[in-house]
């Protein structure tokens, strides 16, 4: 079966730095979603991906915009030390609302750095603001499940998991 609007797409990948040097991120499990505009993978891998059947393989180069965003420094705060827990460390994540402002969206802040009077968080994804290469290869592709496409998302084998 061809890759088309409406299937579950499953796929090995990994991210490798804009040098092909480095790889950022590799899963040997495969994921799934679900192709066809539903925001499961990034737009321009899913268009690459279109046409493609099990076994194929595809590298497709993401720019910042394409991939994690170009790197927001206002999404950097220090806050104070005694707004977060004693055991506070970096690499730690909390959710909250950027300082300024008036959405109530939550982004992920990581702890990038912790003295005794302030704590540094960062909103930014990890990889914003960088050249990735996303390399896949399709291990998996069958028609989407008429509740699949109500909810807009894969359902694992158990059925329906949000």
């Amino acid at each position: 079966m061809k890759i088309e609007k409406n299937s579950v797409v499953s796929l090995r990948y990994e991210l490798i730095d804009a040098k092909g040097e480095e790889v950022l991120e590799k899963v040997e499990d495969p994921i799934s979603y679900l192709h066809g505009g539903y925001d499961g993978i990034f737009p321009l891998v899913e268009e690459a991906l279109h046409g493609k059947r099990v076994g194929d393989h595809v590298s497709v180069t993401l720019q910042p915009d394409d991939a994690f965003g170009e790197y927001e420094h206002e999404l950097v705060e220090v806050e104070a030390r005694s707004s977060f827990p004693d055991d506070v460390a970096v690499g730690m994540q909390f959710e909250g609302a950027p300082e300024e402002s008036d959405d109530e969206d939550f982004i992920l802040y990581t702890v990038v750095e912790v003295n005794d009077d302030e704590v540094t968080v960062d909103g930014n994804h990890p990889l914003a603001g960088k050249t990735v290469t996303f390399k896949c290869t399709v291990t998996g592709v069958r028609p989407a499940a008429d509740e699949e496409l109500e909810h807009g998302h894969v359902h694992d084998e158990g059925g329906h998991l949000h």
